[in-house]
């Protein structure tokens, strides 16, 4: 192994429990909403699966070196804190104190970099992706970078999507980086059938633009250098600080993607197969295939994205705890005796 692949690598997982009384009373004071308002309900639910998300770490990743769980204060009632892989991690010890309190992920994403003790390589998660096969490190890391899927895409700014963020990212990488620079330098990865064949056609056909029309992405966990976000801190740091500033995400805030995007247009990364990774937006046609997904193994990590088409949840939400009980049957070191 060489001295880039043993250097250490940690997990970031950002959690919120939606159904503290606290942290809902002190939303509302920023908000206007009373406590018991639902205004994003769908982004605060609880699945009641996060224990898996511990059990697929220990068993499909036992060679991570720390666990960083971030928290508003609240904690599973399951958890063992004593874990020695285990950081647990307020918003106070590492946001800058002008942020807080946030209720913004975006916020609590890009000062990630800050947490105390942070490997220089580490892989953020959202609470709704897991590990469900076996990794390596070098799944996430090779040759020292970080392992990403790489291909240009059109950004979608449909109501209650994602693309406002991904579009303000895109425009910070055009500020920065020269798209026919960027793709001819690293032309062997761009076109990489790793990327799967209709990624590699889409960055063809978008090939002719002058500029990044936006990146394909996953909504699945990222691997990320600390010096990334440190260049993009240094560099745009008036962006990152109007972004943080806000309590609440809003249309022209940029997100953790800015970091994905930057490390692509650097050519910072190595090649990942596509099907490493697959979100599943829940819906109503491919719900049933994500049941059957889950203990096959099909994928190494998944997404299990709540949305607003998402309908009978507790129904749902039971069947996926059932399959990743199938998957995961044994508790682990990280939960209570």
């Amino acid at each position: 192994m060489s001295e880039a692949e043993s250097k250490p690598i940690d997990f970031v997982m950002i959690w919120v429990d939606g159904s503290d009384k606290a942290w809902r009373a002190e939303k509302s004071r920023y908000d206007g909403s009373g406590p018991e308002t639902s205004d994003s309900e769908v982004r605060f639910r609880d699945w009641d699966n996060l224990q898996y998300w511990f059990r697929g770490v220990e068993k499909f990743a036992p060679w991570v070196n720390k666990i960083h769980f971030v928290t508003w204060g609240h904690l599973p009632k399951w958890l063992d804190t004593s874990n020695p892989k285990l950081h647990i991690v307020n918003h106070r010890d590492y946001i800058p104190e002008k942020y807080l309190p946030t209720f913004s992920s975006h916020t609590i994403e890009l000062n990630l970099h800050r947490i105390e003790g942070l490997a220089e390589r580490f892989v953020y998660f959202n609470d709704d992706t897991f590990i469900t096969a076996p990794t390596t490190s070098e799944d996430f890391f090779k040759n020292g970078v970080p392992c990403d899927t790489a291909a240009l895409d059109c950004i979608c700014f449909q109501h209650d999507s994602a693309g406002f963020f991904n579009g303000a990212d895109v425009n910070v990488i055009n500020d920065h980086f020269n798209k026919k620079e960027t793709i001819k330098k690293n032309r062997g990865k761009w076109l990489s059938l790793k990327n799967g064949a209709r990624n590699v056609l889409r960055t063809v056909l978008l090939t002719p633009w002058g500029y990044f029309p936006g990146f394909y992405y996953q909504h699945t966990p990222n691997s990320f250098l600390k010096k990334t976000f440190e260049t993009v801190w240094k560099k745009e740091g008036e962006v990152l600080d109007r972004t943080c500033c806000d309590k609440f995400r809003q249309i022209g805030n940029v997100n953790q993607w800015l970091m994905k995007f930057w490390q692509l247009a650097e050519g910072n990364f190595e090649v990942r197969r596509d099907s490493f990774a697959y979100c599943y937006h829940i819906k109503e046609d491919n719900y049933a295939a994500l049941l059957e997904d889950i203990p096959s193994m099909r994928h190494r990590m998944i997404c299990i994205n709540d949305t607003a088409d998402t309908l009978d949840f507790e129904t749902k939400k039971e069947g996926v705890r059932e399959a990743l009980q199938k998957l995961l049957p044994e508790r682990c070191s990280f939960e209570k005796k």
